[in-house]
């Protein structure tokens, strides 16, 4: 059995040796639970082997169906940028990237000023959720009914 290795370096994030691979390509960002099973059925690598026991060569494999999906058969809904904006290509994007393309696409959002351009610019949610118990920032935390006493002293004061 070949010696175990406490990092293994895949799309250019360390993960853990001692963990199942299945489960140590969960740090990488944009790879979830699905797509790194999906990722290990196309390499032939069974995802409960530890990360450290693979060799060079099943890396590669592993790095190779992470980074380019499209090209190893996966379809385009398993994909994290579908259609995109300038490309129209489905594409699968991976660590710092994710973050940068998604702020630009919040920024051309708010450039075009379209309505959920000034959401993001207000803070409030832009996929229409209800804002009366949620989201309340600045207004306090609770929003309920009043009790009976306290809304008959109002009402007695009015009578006087």
């Amino acid at each position: 059995m070949a010696e175990l290795k406490y990092l293994v370096r895949v799309a250019n994030t360390d993960l853990k040796g001692s963990k199942p691979i299945g489960f140590a390509m969960l740090s990488i960002r944009g790879v979830g639970f699905s797509f790194a099973n999906m990722a290990c059925a196309l390499a032939k690598i069974n995802p409960m082997r530890k990360a450290g026991e693979l060799s060079d060569k099943e890396v590669a494999a592993i790095e190779a169906v992470i980074t380019n999906p499209a090209k190893h058969g996966v379809p385009a809904w398993f994909l994290n940028r579908q259609r995109d904006y300038e490309t129209g290509e489905n594409q699968h994007l991976l660590g710092p990237n994710i973050k940068f393309i998604q702020d630009n696409d919040v920024r051309r959002l708010k450039k075009i000023k379209s309505y959920r351009g000034l959401r993001h610019a207000l803070g409030l949610p832009t996929r229409g959720q209800k804002m009366r118990s949620n989201f309340r920032k600045n207004k306090g935390k609770t929003v309920g009914v009043m009790k009976s006493a306290a809304a008959k002293a109002p009402a007695e004061d009015k009578k006087k």
